[in-house]
């Protein structure tokens, strides 16, 4: 009788969920929703039950999941954690610009076949020696063709290994967005019947069929019959409590008080209009760099000098920067740098002139200004007073008769016309 394997440590979680995660090892196979958040918890991964259910469906209906989302929340990781708990073997498909079949699917050891020309080409004397004319002796040697085309000469990549592997695998397809289009309808084969055509060779069928997992950033749509051969789960950012209940179970060493504190200020720059808003391993390294530095109080300052942990753009950590007092305490009284924003760094209303003594406000300076006969004589507009006249004196007002305002607007009519 077959030893049974060694019951998994209890790490804060009850015999139950033990016994089940033993079950899962050994079947290959989860028995419930619940079998899944407990075989997945004790490898660290903490899902809810909407994706619990989704991964439990997956395993039951030998139908590839398709995983969209932002990056950072946790789709890879779920592959990986995926196969810890099955205890399957991943194998991993890392999706890019350019990227065609040879690379997914499989090709040919040229290598290898070149070899075995060389080899041929010593042996072909021997396989035409007793041919009796040259007719048999060029269908002698076109048979051997065939050979140079066979499985010891196919290299599986990914897609291949994981159809002919013979021991169950977990089959990741990475960032599927950033391939070619051309590359997903190569695609729809493996992910439809599970099998790959090699046409000098013929169809490879799966004996245990893997499970598959695909991932996509949303970076580009995907086409519809992808989709329609998978199913389906949009993974966004996690509610507050899953987040600090993840960053609880990575033992960062900061207090539980400081990762509440620190989960709900990356919550807030999410809401901020940032080219690329923190993922949740970024909120897990910056907890950790906070526990590095042994800091037990979270202010703006500590946060101002290790923000670039979770914001990785020069625009994006301006704004972070703005909103970090308010984030740490939405009480705080930030001061206007900026006064009007016209970037003087400081406001119109209270600036201090150099040259007005005592830094009178500058509105009284120029209210002073705005007085009748105020400029002296020769001043353009001013009347012409004798010289005797105190250059003091009030301004007289001129007088204009009826004729002569008449011939002024006169004038300027027939000007316009």
């Amino acid at each position: 009788m077959p030893e049974a394997p060694a019951p998994l440590e209890s790490d804060g979680v009850g015999t139950d969920a033990v016994a089940a995660v033993d079950a899962v090892l050994a079947t290959d196979e989860f028995e419930s929703v619940q079998a899944v958040v407990d075989a997945l918890r004790e490898q660290g991964y903490i899902a809810d039950t909407r994706l619990a259910t989704t991964v439990f469906l997956l395993t039951r209906l030998d139908k590839p999941l398709l995983l969209e989302g932002p990056a950072g929340v946790g789709k890879t990781e779920l592959a990986k954690m995926l196969a810890a708990a099955t205890g399957r073997r991943l194998l991993r498909l890392q999706c890019y610009e350019g990227q065609d079949e040879t690379k997914a699917l499989y090709e040919w050891d040229y290598g290898k076949q070149l070899l075995y020309t060389q080899i041929l080409r010593e042996k072909i004397g021997q396989v035409v020696a007793d041919a009796p004319d040259l007719h048999e002796a060029v269908e002698r040697i076109g048979a051997q063709e065939s050979v140079f085309f066979s499985e010891r000469f196919l290299a599986p990549r990914p897609l291949l290994e994981a159809i002919r592997s013979p021991e169950p695998v977990v089959l990741l397809i990475d960032e599927v967005d950033r391939a070619d289009e051309a590359l997903e309808a190569v695609l729809l084969e493996t992910l439809g019947e599970f099998q790959i055509s090699v046409p000098e060779v013929g169809t490879f069928s799966a004996d245990r069929r893997p499970y598959v997992l695909l991932t996509s950033n949303n970076t580009r749509d995907l086409a519809a019959a992808l989709k329609r051969r998978c199913l389906h789960l949009f993974l966004d950012y996690p509610a507050a409590e899953r987040e600090l209940e993840i960053v609880r179970s990575k033992k960062t060493g900061l207090s539980d008080a400081l990762a509440e504190e620190l989960v709900n200020v990356v919550r807030g720059l999410r809401e901020l209009e940032l080219r690329k808003a923190p993922s949740i391993s970024e909120t897990i390294d910056w907890a950790r760099t906070l526990a590095v530095l042994g800091v037990d109080e979270l202010n703006a300052q500590i946060l101002s000098d290790t923000v670039s942990v979770v914001v990785k753009y020069d625009k994006d950590v301006k704004k972070a920067l703005d909103a970090l007092p308010r984030l740490v305490d939405p009480n705080a009284e930030v001061p206007e740098a900026h006064g009007h924003g016209h970037g003087h760094g400081h406001g119109h209303s209270d600036h201090a002139h150099d040259d007005e003594p005592g830094g009178a406000d500058g509105r009284e300076v120029r209210a002073a200004k705005d007085q009748a006969g105020r400029h002296g004589d020769g001043v353009y507009g001013t009347p012409k007073y004798a010289k005797d006249t105190p250059v003091d004196a009030p301004a007289k007002a001129r007088n204009v008769t009826s004729s002569q305002g008449s011939r002024s607007f006169g004038l300027g009519r027939k000007r316009a016309l």
